[in-house]
């Protein structure tokens, strides 16, 4: 179960080496930026060894002795929860701007619009793919990527290896999360989704007053336009939103690692 090379030391520092990548790998795995299925392996494997270099370097982390055994097992299994949790959280900001786009698309009739999500490889709307990456440009100047990385490091100060237990309560805080997502996403699409409500109420008295009027070849293209227009008026609005939902999800991946 001891797996030993005869190179001493060297042998266990690499050892320590790859049990420290263990979390970072399944933080990254998870996160939205650097799990993106565009992202090559070959990069994550690079940026992790990296970190946890780093990491070894700076936290008195140690691997366990038997690290095929049971115990050593179940280190690994806390290693990876407390890794995919630090991902999936930031997970919840992401997911808003793509809520929003279908609200604001099924409003729009631009539903049928799709695209395949190269992050993910399942079809999403094009305004959604449109807001993920303005969301993206915002959180990576906002240096959202680096405070991330910064709050797994230091997770490894408030979970240490072999004390990875989360808890209920903070299992109950992360589902909490859930509800700020909706609400953000409801407020991302507010604006527009009001303007399509007045323009299908227009809409709707002009073909009741002119019945020899086409609803759908008239209410189509309006709604349409109606729709690219109210984005563009509200770009600001948006743009604010998506700085508050890059600093929101920080801080919820902070609170995560409060004791």
């Amino acid at each position: 179960m001891n797996l030993n090379f005869g190179f001493g030391g060297i042998e266990a520092e690499f050892w320590r080496w790859m049990f420290v990548m263990t979390r970072i790998g399944a933080a990254m795995l998870a996160a939205p930026l650097f799990g993106a299925g565009g992202v090559p392996m070959q990069a994550r494997v690079i940026v992790t060894g990296a970190i946890a270099v780093l990491v070894c370097a700076w936290t008195p982390v140690a691997a366990p002795p038997l690290l095929f055994s049971v115990q050593g097992l179940l280190m690994v299994m806390g290693e990876v929860l407390v890794g995919l949790t630090l991902g999936f959280v930031l997970q919840f900001s992401f997911a808003a701007p793509i809520i929003a786009a279908e609200i604001i698309g099924g409003a729009m009739g631009m539903a049928m619009a799709t695209a395949v999500d190269p992050s993910s490889g399942t079809q999403s709307p094009a305004l959604g793919q449109y807001f993920s990456v303005v969301l993206t440009v915002i959180f990576l100047a906002f240096g959202g990527h680096l405070l991330w990385l910064g709050l797994v490091v230091d997770s490894y100060q408030v979970f240490p290896p072999g004390q990875t237990w989360l808890g209920q309560d903070r299992f109950e805080m992360i589902l909490g999360f859930g509800s700020t997502m909706f609400a953000t996403a409801v407020s991302i699409a507010l604006p527009v989704t009001l303007v399509l409500m007045v323009v299908q109420m227009v809409t709707g008295v002009l073909s009741r007053s002119a019945p020899a009027l086409n609803l759908f070849a008239l209410g189509l293209p309006a709604g349409v336009l109606a729709g690219l227009a109210a984005l563009i008026a509200s770009a600001p609005l948006i743009t604010d939103q998506f700085t508050d939902l890059s600093a929101t999800a920080i801080e919820q991946t902070r609170s995560v690692l409060i004791r």
